[in-house]
């Protein structure tokens, strides 16, 4: 059956006429519009909205959803997230409301206690009330569109919320953004909230009944996520038409996210009859794709650390008032409520009740030496994150992506951008307020001295940026943004910095990445200096780039020690003879097959492990490398151990694991090697792989996740990968699809123009139906 589409859908006068009924496609005034969108049933206005929404499936089970406005593209995608993992979606969810201890019982109470702190409900439905009428239209649209599916899907059955509300989607931007991202940039863990928090029990006030052994359990693994973030990160290219062969700009999209868990990628494509044509990946859960390309620019985003949060020390010694506390030459008074928290147990779920308090700079959510201390977090109880990822989205230029973002509702993460006209954009974006230089911010303050107030937030011409450099391109992975371009030592004849400076911005804009740079950002910047011009295919090539920079500066160093070895101890030097050999006579090349590479990996591990406990006495690397050798005999029985058989990919679904990386995987089912390694060895194809109990590989739980590589052309080419496949659901065909061409690093077509889309469609539907030869409708993922 031929299906034809365009931008200014076409639709039966019928069908127009009872949108326009339902205030989802009305002229007049946008108002208006969301006051109807609001009033009608929802039972109704959802059927009728499916009516309008079609989706295509394609080879690889990407939904291009296609509907007559933004907000039909909204319904149609999440209720195709919703059919690809139900199961992600409703977690996700439910973590954002604060209710995980309700499923996952007192392991997650300390994220619950945390979240009901922030008081993220309670913003989120005033920000609700008063949302602009696009930010309603889209958030009614996801509810909807959840409980569209779970109406017509009743044998899927949710762990625990079976109705959702037009805010959920706006708690679920909130926790993401603030108590996934920003809240660990204080220094706390989630359990500190276990001491600053009261739990009300028989009418009694006292400490928060918490097992000890849990709590160390949670400490420990905490420690091991901290030790990983510390290391994981993204990566994001540029370049502009003149180091392009084409003559068009190129961009490279490869944010590194947990491959389980809340911040897992999903791909998607919406394309509406009010002009969005927006192709791209988010987080299960998410309106629309937060990152890609919409035929006019393309983008992607990195985590940075702008300091957008404090802690403040708050003293409260009023014996006649428990809520007075000190406040410049007098006191003011805090707020304390309580909140009911359901924890499952080993009897089932449990109401407990619990005391929080807050101050005018924020909720108490640790106490240190004594002191409590409450946080501030930019922009928390602020709206406009959601529209301004909108209309980044619908941006049309750099220049219109620049506007988008001016009002810096979205508080983090870098920027690229590239466009149809050639141009390249870099912010070092930030919700970064305005501050006395006379104090310490990456410490607590004094809660008590009015200088420590905040004074408004920077604006966003104020914060480093770079737009189309001589240089011809722009990076960012992870690094301060004082080495976008080539650095000082990096610099050719003729060539000069362009970078920020340092003395352009206040001390505590870059918290505490000012001066950094990484192996990531110092391979990328060799790969993009030295390049005079990229073809698309060497482009898509240098995105999986296993050349290990490290490598290349550290073994020298080994080579040095074992040569002096051999003068003062040559029978032990004479055992490290061959792999050391076989190390000097590397290419420095990741590759599944590598033994170097194995010895390498492990080795500087070590190292670094040697280098925090300041051990580097008598020969630091000889003895790493001696650890590594006996390590590998010990439980390989041979130290020739090529790293993909260490280093693999394996799927599990999200019940199996939990967010520390921990999981039920299996050296005896299937898995996949994979040549990329760890971020600090200065390598691109990033690839964190973790140990787990009871089996002898490794298996990945983040880095490359989802991959894009786009030349932004009058007909566009897109190429994309996801390191598992669309769907969480086993037995679909899209549960491991992608898997095998990542583990080649190489790319699937990403279909971006109706004729492409329909040509390679494998599935079209409506919302709703239960299409014949399809799983449309089935519980993909649901596990009871």
């Amino acid at each position: 059956m031929k299906r034809v589409y365009s931008t200014s859908l076409s639709f039966s006068s019928f069908t127009l006429l009872a949108l326009a009924g339902l205030g989802v496609i009305v002229a007049g005034r946008a108002a208006a519009r969301a006051d109807d969108f609001r009033a009608a049933q929802p039972a109704a206005r959802a059927s009728a909205l499916a009516k309008t929404v079609t989706i295509e499936r394609d080879t690889f089970g990407v939904p291009h959803v296609y509907g007559p406005t933004d907000a039909a593209c909204v319904f149609g995608f999440i209720y195709a997230q919703a059919e690809d993992y139900f199961w992600q979606v409703e977690d996700s969810y439910l973590r954002s409301l604060g209710r995980a201890a309700e499923v996952y019982g007192d392991k997650s109470l300390p994220d619950d206690l945390v979240n009901r702190a922030l008081e993220i409900t309670r913003l989120s439905q005033e920000e609700y009330k008063s949302a602009s009428p696009k930010t309603t239209e889209i958030c009614q649209a996801i509810a909807d569109g959840l409980n569209y599916y779970l109406a017509v899907n009743p044998q899927v059955k949710p762990r625990l919320i079976t109705h959702f509300e037009p805010w959920h989607p706006l708690a679920f931007r909130r926790f993401i953004l603030y108590q996934s991202f920003i809240y660990g940039k204080s220094g706390l863990q989630a359990a500190d909230i276990l001491s600053a928090v009261q739990e009300i029990h028989d009418n009694k006030v006292g400490a928060v009944a918490f097992p000890a052994d849990l709590r160390a359990e949670l400490a420990a693994r905490e420690q091991d996520r901290q030790s990983m973030s510390a290391h994981v990160g993204s990566n994001m290219w540029a370049v502009r038409p003149a180091k392009s062969a084409s003559g068009n700009a190129l961009m490279f999209i490869n944010p590194h996210q947990p491959f389980f868990g809340p911040g897992q990628w999903y791909e998607g494509h919406v394309v509406s009859g009010e002009g969005w044509n927006l192709l791209g990946a988010c987080f299960f859960g998410s309106p629309f794709p937060s990152l890609g390309y919409n035929g006019h620019v393309a983008w992607s985003h990195t985590v940075n650390n702008p300091d957008i949060v404090d802690l403040y020390t708050i003293t409260f010694d009023d014996k006649t008032d428990a809520l007075k506390y000190r406040y410049g030459d007098g006191s003011r008074h805090a707020t304390a409520w309580t909140e009911d928290v359901v924890v499952n147990d080993a009897k089932g779920p449990v109401s407990r009740r619990f005391r929080f308090t807050k101050t005018h700079q924020g909720p108490l959510v640790a106490v240190r030496n004594g002191k409590p201390l409450a946080i501030r977090l930019a922009k928390l109880e602020e709206r406009g994150a959601i529209e301004q990822s909108y209309a980044m989205g619908r941006a049309k230029s750099v220049a219109d992506f620049k506007e988008a973002m001016r009002p810096c509702n979205l508080p983090m993460f870098n920027a690229i951008v590239a466009d149809t006209g050639g141009n390249i954009f870099y912010v070092y974006n930030g919700a970064v307020p305005k501050r006395s230089a006379k104090f310490d911010w990456t410490k607590p303050v004094d809660g008590s001295n009015p200088e420590t107030e905040w004074h408004g937030y920077l604006r966003f011409d104020e914060l480093p940026q770079l737009e189309n450099p001589k240089c011809g391109f722009l990076q960012n992975c992870n690094q301060s943004p004082l080495s976008t371009t080539p650095v000082a030592k990096e610099l050719q004849a003729g060539e000069v910095d362009e970078n920020p400076r340092a003395s352009q911005f206040p001390p505590y804009v870059m918290a505490t990445e000012r001066e950094r740079d990484n192996p990531r950002a110092q391979i990328s910047r060799r790969i993009l200096h030295s390049t005079a011009q990229f073809a698309y295919a060497d482009w898509t090539r240098d995105g999986f780039s296993t050349k290990i920079l490290e490598a290349e500066l550290r073994i020298p160093d080994l080579v040095k020690e074992w040569e002096a070895l051999s003068s003062k101890e040559p029978d032990r030097a004479a055992k490290l003879k061959e792999p050391v050999e076989l190390l000097k006579g590397w290419d420095c090349e990741s590759a599944v097959d590598s033994v170097p590479m194995t010895l390498f990996a492990e080795t500087y591990d070590r190292v670094l492990k040697m280098r925090a406990k300041r051990d580097l006495e008598n020969s630091p690397r000889i003895r790493a490398l001696e650890a590594t050798l006996a390590d590998l005999e010990k439980t390989r029985g041979s130290w020739k151990v090529a790293w993909g058989e260490i280093n693999r990919l394996q799927r599990i679904h999200g019940s199996q694991i939990d967010l520390q990386g921990h999981g039920a995987f299996r050296d005896d089912q299937p898995s996949l090697p994979i040549a990329g390694a760890p971020g600090p060895l200065g390598v691109v194809f990033n690839f964190y792989a973790l140990p787990q109990a009871g089996q002898k590989r490794r298996y990945g739980v983040a880095g490359h996740s989802f991959v894009g590589a786009v030349e932004l052309a009058a007909q566009p080419k897109v190429t994309t990968i996801l390191q598992f496949g669309e769907s969480g659901d086993p037995g679909s065909p899209h549960w491991f699809d992608q898997a095998a061409l990542y583990a080649k690093k190489q790319y699937k077509p990403s279909w971006y123009t109706q004729a492409d889309v329909l040509a390679h469609s494998e599935r079209h539907y409506h919302p709703g139906e239960h299409t014949a030869g399809g799983r449309v409708g089935q519980a993909h993922g649901e596990r009871q």
